[in-house]
């Protein structure tokens, strides 16, 4: 079996720029990087801006497991099976961290005959859009402590300096450091931090932006730290925002690809699921709508994490509304989450399956809860025999959900016709009632608690002492009107990750919260997430390597 690098690899790719012209794009709205890259010039978002949307599909998942569900892959293959059915449609995917290529997970482009290629451009480093954003990130971290060397003019607090530099790779060393060592010329001794670029507020306001004066004026707002009278100082405060902004003219246009049907993906931004927002880009989304008939995008991990986040953060703030939804799930991950190990999941056991569907159940209440019709599909395995895939189907079908078989990692678009079918009768036949989980005047502690009740399933919030203190500092400033980002493990829809199918009546803990006013959201850390993660005993690192033609081997 090939792997999917070698499929990759084995592709016969278009120039992008035909890949471009077969949606009506011409060439000087193109910005080259390289013949299979390119970037959407802002005269041409600018040009299309009055132009109809078309219909909007998010894709999102089951909790992942170590099964695999393949969320992406059936993004991608869609997108492709629309094109066999002479659609006109836009596939609109986040970009890869190199954190989780080199760690345990792996990169982003699909899989198998559904991918998004380059493949290995896209896995590394792109076309910089992540680098930029490292870039900003630091730059602001650099003007803030200069500004404390060079007499404090602002009066900052160094007690209280929140912003964290980032990097775009999982290095634990750096969640807890010190700076400033040396002589005095070495600047202010005091503890740093980092976190992954992809839990960077820039990240996030890259994603958010409509444009540059938007990026800007979201940059200004950024608080880095609070002065001695406890009141916030800003990127802005640290003339910042233009130099920051310089940095990331580029990164702010959407990426264009293709697929391994040459049909068009616009792949940019990349914040995690887990710990932000989850949700490509504002602009690049808004681009495909207008581009095609047919956007099809994805949100990060499971439906409580990235799909929440993109009704209740994205959509709130952009007025985008989906028309349908798209459940992932596989056999294989249902039974793991009946508790059969993951070494004995090709064996047919309905016992297990119907323990475990629980999990993809909590998820189709909880797509419904937002009014959107959704469509569950299987994306399928050699292992999954005719009794199983029966008792899933007539799940989903019993609870009001369209359901379709998925094929696409092994016959790409064709093993997706069923399922766009199914989309495409939804999109005919169902209206969309799409609204928000909550209202903005809830108090932040009331929306924390809607989602962990609603979403989670959870009993009750047990808020530490220092959450209590952070939210009430941070209504006091006059943010309790923000949507709420809920930082959580992906694997389980509690805090806990070990609890595995739909646990409920649990305490979740909320440790702690802070704001990305630039972003327009409170975070909220619960349990033992981790905003800067670690590699594994053996990353996936030991395994890539290049040889003397420049052909890279062991991505996945």
């Amino acid at each position: 079996m090939k792997t999917d690098i070698e499929i990759a690899q084995e592709a016969v790719l278009e120039p992008i720029g035909k890949v471009a012209a077969s949606i009506g794009i011409e060439e000087d709205a193109l910005e080259y990087y390289g013949k299979y890259k390119a970037k959407l010039s802002d005269e041409f978002l600018k040009s299309i801006e009055d132009r109809p949307d078309g219909k909007l599909i998010l894709v999102t998942a089951i909790n992942p497991t170590p099964a695999g569900e393949g969320k992406t892959t059936t993004s991608v293959g869609l997108g492709e099976a629309f094109g066999k059915l002479g659609k006109k449609a836009v596939i609109a995917l986040r970009e890869p961290s190199l954190g989780p290529c080199f760690g345990i997970k792996g990169g982003a482009a699909g899989g198998g005959y559904a991918q998004v290629v380059p493949m290995e451009d896209l896995n590394l480093h792109f076309t910089g859009d992540f680098h930029a954003i490292t870039s900003a990130n630091n730059l602001l971290a650099a003007l803030l402590d200069n500004h404390i060397q060079q007499g404090n003019e602002l009066r900052i607090d160094t007690r209280q300096i929140v912003w964290k530099r980032c990097l775009d790779m999982n290095d634990r060393v750096l969640r807890n450091i010190v700076v400033g060592l040396g002589s005095k010329m070495d600047g202010f001794v005091r503890e740093d931090h980092f976190v992954i670029t992809v839990a960077s507020e820039i990240m996030a306001i890259l994603c958010l932006a409509r444009d540059m004066q938007d990026l800007k004026e979201r940059l200004s707002r950024i608080i880095v730290a609070y002065d001695l009278d406890g009141a916030p100082v800003t990127a802005g405060d640290l003339n910042a925002v233009g130099a920051m902004a310089a940095l990331l003219k580029d990164a702010l246009k959407p990426n264009m690809i293709q697929t391994l049907e040459h049909t068009p993906a616009l792949v940019h931004g990349g914040p995690f699921a887990n710990i932000a927002h989850g949700c490509n880009s504002v602009r690049a989304t808004r681009t495909a709508l207008k581009m095609a008939d047919y956007c099809i995008t994805e949100a990060g991990f499971g439906a409580d994490l990235g799909a929440e986040k993109f009704f209740d953060i994205k959509c709130r703030m952009t007025g985008l509304k989906p028309d349908a939804v798209v459940l992932v799930a596989t056999i294989r991950a249902l039974k793991y989450n009946g508790g059969v190990p993951k070494d004995q999941l090709n064996a047919e056991n309905l016992a297990a399956l119907e323990k475990g569907i629980v999990n993809l159940e909590k998820h189709i209440e909880n797509l419904h809860l937002y009014g959107v019709p959704v469509v569950v599909t299987l994306n399928t395995f050699l292992t999954d025999t005719p009794a199983e895939l029966e008792y899933v189907q007539k799940f989903c079908e019993d609870r009001g959900c369209e359901f379709a078989l998925s094929k696409v990692w092994a016959e790409g678009g064709q093993g997706g016709i069923e399922l766009a079918q199914k989309v495409l009768k939804t999109l005919e036949e169902k209206e969309s009632n799409f609204h928000v989980l909550y209202e903005d005047s809830l108090s932040l502690e009331d929306k924390i608690k809607t989602i962990a009740a609603k979403i989670y399933g959870a009993g009750s919030v047990n808020f530490s002492a220092t959450a209590k203190k952070q939210l009430a500092k941070l209504t006091d400033l006059g943010f309790a009107h923000f949507p709420v980002c809920m930082a959580k493990n992906q694997y389980s829809l509690s805090d806990d990750p070990k609890l595995l199918g739909r646990p409920e009546g649990f305490e979740m803990t909320i440790r702690e919260v802070y704001v990305s006013a630039g972003a327009g959201f409170v975070v909220v850390l619960t349990g033992d997430v981790m905003t800067m993660p670690g590699l594994p005993k053996k990353p996936a690192a030991y395994g890539i390597d290049v040889n003397e033609d420049g052909v890279i081997t062991g991505l996945f």
